[in-house]
């Protein structure tokens, strides 16, 4: 359980922090960019549920569980997989798992069986639960291409990078949902200003 006593340590003055492994490194670190991007994404979720009624109590619990996930996520991200930070002695690092990824899974394909088929890109838009997941939604893609970034370079979990791309096909239907089953979505007429 984590317990926090002091919410400042000034160890962030020179702009490094502390990654789950307790190394230090720079701020503006790809890993932390990462998970930070994930908080980001985090906190627009939280945006959206703020504008959910009583009538739509099963999105709200979809999305504290996606909340929850994400804090999951963002552990996942922030403890790099190596030999020397998985060391025998010490509680395993928390992973995002296959059951996370299939749970969002199950998720999209129950709620998109309710929607009517699209006949065009959907804008940001229509009430403003949606609007608020639509913009959780792009940070999700954010994070996504910054997590796909660091794994170039450094490991990254699988199932970690397969839960923010589910995520971000999740969000879109949750939208779409919460815009009266698509009847308020809001869509794109190409062309239509030229």
């Amino acid at each position: 359980m984590v317990r926090l006593t002091r919410i400042y340590t000034k160890g962030g003055d020179k702009g490094e922090t502390s990654l789950g492994s307790g190394a230090r490194v720079a701020k503006h670190d790809p890993r932390v960019a990462a998970y930070g991007t994930v908080d980001e994404a985090n906190a627009a979720i939280g945006l959206a549920r703020l504008h959910i009624g009583d009538a739509q109590a099963d999105t709200d619990a979809i999305l504290g569980r996606v909340q929850n996930d994400l804090f999951d996520l963002g552990a996942d991200l922030c403890r790099p997989e190596t030999p020397e930070t998985d060391k025998p002695s010490e509680p395993p690092p928390l992973r995002v798992t296959a059951g996370q990824v299939a749970r969002l899974e199950g998720e999209i394909d129950r709620l998109n069986a309710d929607l009517a088929p699209l006949t065009s890109f959907v804008l940001p838009g229509g009430t403003p639960a949606a609007a608020y997941l639509h913009l959780a939604r792009t940070v999700a893609r954010r994070a996504e291409r910054e997590m796909t970034l660091l794994a170039q370079s450094e490991a990254v979990n699988p199932e970690a990078i397969r839960y923010i791309n589910r995520l971000s096909d999740l969000l879109f239907v949750l939208g779409r949902a919460l815009n009266d089953g698509g009847a308020q979505d809001v869509l794109w007429e190409p062309g239509q200003n030229i």
